[in-house]
């Protein structure tokens, strides 16, 4: 995949790659000459050849293998998550440590410190890391969506599809980047150095936006399989896609409110509808184990996922591991830049089965080097991402293969999004919505007062709550919390609002500032149409 990157990615240096062989055939033309002359008329066939080697985008995509290769190299772009940014952390940490549900045992980070100062700026590496990933996502599904319609001898099928998950990660990078930094670029073709927008200025969110959604719809239109197990994209992935940016759009900072609240809604259902109809392709996982099992990757919950597997990329998550504790067949290691605040941990009601020990989502005992003997970690720590199978268990040799995947989105999620959007849409919780919020209540074992005891504010923070507790430490809370312009108190348990709240994994308060991010400082020396950057940078 990253052989097929680097190929299709030459037009960007086309230009440069000429002037550099216009200087190297002023070194090499007397030498080429004698060679000529050397060969004789014999060699005309073989300088008329085409180096096979030598791709690019105007000689690659002319079969249709070219196309699911090119394909490929997009999902492959999009591992950008999980790259590395520094010592003891990961990209995806930029969406957990501001979050304030999460905390550091290492501290040796600088730029995740900053993380969890809520201290950050442009040079802050994350921030660069995920422009840069969010933008070469795009360039790639930009390069697949020219370049597919032109490949001959290819079925319409076929091509359909390939075009419709390419519009999906195109939106699904758009919609991560008008969410992070508010207006961005809007580039919806190949880039070279000759593009009349190779400056681009910023796009409104209302036009980022549109995209999204007209990208959206045509992947929804794509033929594509209600649920594959091979982690292509799906049309359950889509149209949950779709019923989660209706919800952000419906929120803040558009405002758009209760008619995008009932497009969730009823976008989610249609999800839902074809759940309950077909309860053996999507459902919720009858155990958290399921959730972080590796042998129950792309199914039933898990809608759409990054792939991961030890041969080309190996799971991520490992900075979720406790410090230097031996949890794993590696002994005493981890590096801990990731652990639950207590105070999140303790804002689970008594009984939670998520947050029971080595049940549910977190863990404070494991045994010792994987397989031995069961050890006290001395607090708790994230086992949402945790894959027995690779690490080991009671008696139970690893694989020391972690071919865990990333979640994006699960069913779970869904569930609750209908649920959310029903009652803002309708002023009320009806009994499909009250079903759907019961459904994770259920779950975790825990008792839901009757449908009569809620009315839409009250339903509204219980929805919200069960957000906070369900998909932790899935890159989703920073979202909620900037859309809804409210974050969980895990003291009161209620919402405060956005802007003064305090962290208690810092003790830092949010500022206005904080409902976007930076644009990283290299794009703006390197762009001055960037200008000028989000508001307090």
């Amino acid at each position: 995949m990253h052989f097929i990157y680097s190929m299709i990615m030459k037009s960007t240096f086309k230009t440069k790659t000429t002037l550099m062989k216009i200087n190297i055939a002023k070194h090499i033309g007397t030498t080429f000459l004698i060679g000529l002359l050397l060969l004789g008329p014999g060699c005309k066939k073989f300088l008329n050849e085409k180096d096979p080697s030598n791709l690019t985008p105007e000689d690659f995509y002319t079969i249709p293998e070219h196309a699911d290769a090119g394909l490929a190299a997009v999902y492959s772009s999009a591992r950008f998550i999980g790259d590395g940014a520094g010592i003891f952390s990961s990209n995806w940490q930029l969406l957990e440590a501001v979050s304030g549900t999460s905390t550091t045992e290492t501290a040796q980070n600088s730029d995740l410190n900053n993380l969890y100062g809520l201290v950050f700026d442009g040079n802050t590496g994350h921030v660069i890391n995920w422009w840069n990933g969010i933008y070469r996502v795009i360039a790639q599904a930009n390069l697949l969506l020219e370049k597919v319609p032109g490949i001959p001898d290819m079925e319409d099928a076929h091509r359909k599809r390939v075009m419709g998950e390419a519009k999906f990660l195109r939106a699904w990078a758009y919609f991560y980047a008008v969410r992070l930094w508010g207006d961005v670029p809007l580039i919806t073709k190949p880039q070279t150095i000759k593009s009349e927008d190779f400056y681009p200025k910023r796009a409104t969110m209302e036009e980022v936006y549109a995209l999204i959604v007209e990208d959206l719809i045509a992947a929804e239109a794509a033929g594509l399989p209600w649920m594959d197990k091979s982690g292509h994209v799906s049309l359950a992935a889509v149209r949950s896609e779709l019923a989660l940016v209706y919800l952000t759009m419906a929120g803040q900072p558009l405002n758009k409110g209760t008619s995008y609240y009932t497009l969730a809604a009823n976008k989610a259902a249609e999800v839902i509808t074809y759940a309950k109809a077909n309860p053996a392709q999507i459902n919720l996982f009858l155990s958290y184990a399921e959730v972080h099992d590796e042998t129950r990757k792309n199914e039933l919950e898990h809608l759409f996922m990054l792939q991961y597997n030890t041969v080309v990329a190996a799971n991520p998550m490992d900075n979720m591991y406790p410090n230097f504790k031996p949890v794993t067949y590696n002994g005493a290691s981890g590096t801990g830049s990731t652990v639950p605040t207590r105070a999140f941990y303790n804002s689970y009601e008594t009984g939670d089965l998520r947050a029971k020990d080595r049940e549910g989502y977190f863990y404070s005992s494991y045994f010792t080097n994987g397989t031995g003997a069961l050890f006290q970690l001395g607090a708790p720590y994230i086992f949402k991402h945790f894959n027995r199978i690779a690490n080991g268990s009671f008696a139970t040799e690893p694989t020391r293969r972690n071919n865990l995947n990333v979640p994006l989105i699960r069913y779970a999620e869904v569930l609750l999004i209908y649920a959310e959007a029903q009652n803002e849409a309708e002023g009320a919780p009806n009994a499909d919505a009250y079903d759907a919020f019961k459904r994770i209540r259920d779950r975790a074992q825990l008792v839901t007062p009757d449908i009569g005891t809620y009315n839409q504010t009250s339903f509204r923070e219980a929805v919200w709550r069960e957000r906070w507790h369900e998909l932790c430490y899935e890159q989703i809370t920073w979202f909620d919390m900037v859309r809804l312009r409210k974050v969980f108190n895990e003291t009161t348990k209620g919402f405060d609002n956005f802007v003064g709240h305090v962290n208690q994994s810092s003790k830092q308060p949010l500022q206005n500032k904080h409902l976007l991010f930076p644009l990283p400082r290299p794009e703006m020396q390197n762009n001055p149409n960037l200008t000028p950057n989000n508001p307090g940078y």
